[in-house]
């Protein structure tokens, strides 16, 4: 088990105590912040790195292929 996905588990946990506490409160804005964060967390368990890392991790790789046949763009 990599970092990300430990990460991605607390990130989980985080928006579920945060939907549980908003309800408790009746902070309707803290649950859909928690249920946010919950998915976020589930996608990097899931995955074990966050969209924008492999969006970017995608962007470099085009880049090199770029660089070495400029031809195929």
């Amino acid at each position: 088990m990599n970092l990300d996905r430990v990460v991605g588990r607390w990130k989980q946990l985080k928006g579920m105590t945060r939907q549980k506490w908003g309800r408790l409160t009746r902070n309707y804005a803290g649950v859909v912040i928690g249920k946010r964060e919950q998915l976020l967390g589930e996608t990097q368990a899931a995955y074990g790195v966050v969209r924008q890392a492999k969006e970017k991790q995608l962007a470099e790789w085009l880049a090199r292929q770029h660089k070495i046949d400029p031809l195929h763009k």
